[in-house]
């Protein structure tokens, strides 16, 4: 997918009708529609195994476009017809698609709890999917880097900014396809924003620089806009954060990027306020908050929590500032709860694997330190990269 969420969706419809029509019980049978026409017998692929293509393809689409429950819903749908097909024949169990899709399904699904502010559950599944490439030693050469990817915004989620470079090194430089390159530098970016490394973030520039970005992704370029306005914003170029944000904002609204269109939002808000003007700034926040719920993407949820309750402080509302400021409690120590639990983990020792044998899974000691909660950088979604990964 070349983050074109808007301009796929009558696509995708007709393809889920049409795998709709041939999976009814009345549609008859490969083997009934074979003749003797050589071009009429090819089949791609047999219609269970393209029902579960289906699947992944609308929960692609759908964590692209921040539509997460939706996500999930079509993730399970496909690995609970995954684990059909594999119980009901052996000869299932020899097909590699199958541990593909159920790899690329993880992927996305991992995401999905990222974004959701979920990182135990996500790293439990980075571990499934680790053990599944053990299994399939063939899915190892082909999904490593995404694997580290995965891995490194796991890291940034849980603040181990060198874990995330690390684990971002290590997909660049074994990744031959240009989405996955393109991202990891846009994330790779935002750890030395955050890290306030700012020669390093400068050495990346001309690879995430938006208006000659080397990829055709409408979503990529649209994030490296926000990158862009990211580091003005750090750097209080007020005036450059805001033309970058803008045009990132156009950008994906026009092909319905929901979380980027909240997190432009909430960073313009964040800027206004910077800026003493609290009335663009409230403009910029609200549709921000109720675009993450939505999502739900949590960190934006708390981002914008902070920006609210000082909105209204500026503006003498003590009964909503204390609302806004609850708020933001919760979603702080939702988070911290579940930053806590993710690093007692013995999986969590997997952001230091960079290759060779995964290592031992074993339990933490020692309390981890936690640093701030709030990830107003956020990451980015990971793109599509089934044509490099299946």
């Amino acid at each position: 997918m070349a983050g074109q969420i808007k301009s796929v969706k009558p696509s995708l419809k007709q393809l889920q009708q049409s795998i709709q029509t041939i999976t009814q019980p009345t549609w008859p049978s490969d083997e009934e529609l074979t003749t003797e026409n050589m071009g009429d017998m090819f089949m791609w692929m047999p219609k269970e195994h393209l029902c579960v293509l289906v699947y992944l393809i609308t929960a692609m689409h759908s964590m692209q476009g921040g539509y997460l429950d939706k996500a999930q819903k079509y993730t399970d749908k496909a690995l609970i017809q995954i684990e059909k097909l594999r119980s009901k024949s052996t000869v299932y169990d020899q097909q590699p698609i199958l541990s593909t899709f159920q790899l690329l399904l993880l992927e996305q699904i991992i995401m999905c709890r990222l974004v959701m502010g979920n990182k135990a559950l996500a790293l439990q599944e980075i571990s499934q999917a680790c053990a599944l490439c053990e299994q399939h030693p063939r899915l190892l050469t082909t999904h490593k880097a995404p694997l580290h990817t995965l891995l490194g915004l796991y890291a940034m989620s849980m603040n181990c900014m060198e874990a995330a470079e690390v684990q971002f090194s290590a997909a660049l430089q074994i990744s031959q396809e240009r989405e996955l390159w393109t991202f990891v530098h846009l994330n790779l970016a935002i750890v030395y924003l955050r890290t306030k490394r700012e020669p390093e973030f400068q050495s990346l520039l001309e690879r995430i620089n938006p208006e000659t970005l080397p990829s055709a992704s409408h979503s990529l370029r649209a994030a490296a806009y926000y990158v862009q306005g990211l580091q003005s914003f750090f750097q209080a170029r007020y005036n450059d954060a805001k033309r970058y944000l803008r045009e990132s904002l156009k950008m994906a609204n026009a092909e319905d990027l929901n979380r980027l269109t909240s997190c432009s939002l909430v960073l313009l808000g964040h800027i206004f306020l910077s800026l003493g003007n609290s009335r663009e700034s409230m403009n910029m926040v609200t549709p921000a908050m109720q675009l993450a719920s939505k999502i739900p993407d949590v960190h934006v949820q708390l981002w914008a929590s902070a920006v609210l309750r000082d909105l209204y402080r500026l503006n003498c509302d003590p009964g909503r500032e204390n609302e806004a400021y609850v708020t933001h409690c919760n979603y702080s120590q939702m988070l911290l709860k579940d930053h806590f639990t993710a690093s007692q983990l013995p999986e969590h020792n997997l952001i230091h694997w960079t290759d060779g044998d995964f290592p031992v899974m074993l339990p933490h000691t020692t309390t981890p330190s936690i640093q701030r909660v709030s990830n107003h950088a956020g990451t980015l979604a990971l793109p599509s990269s089934s044509n490099v990964m299946m």
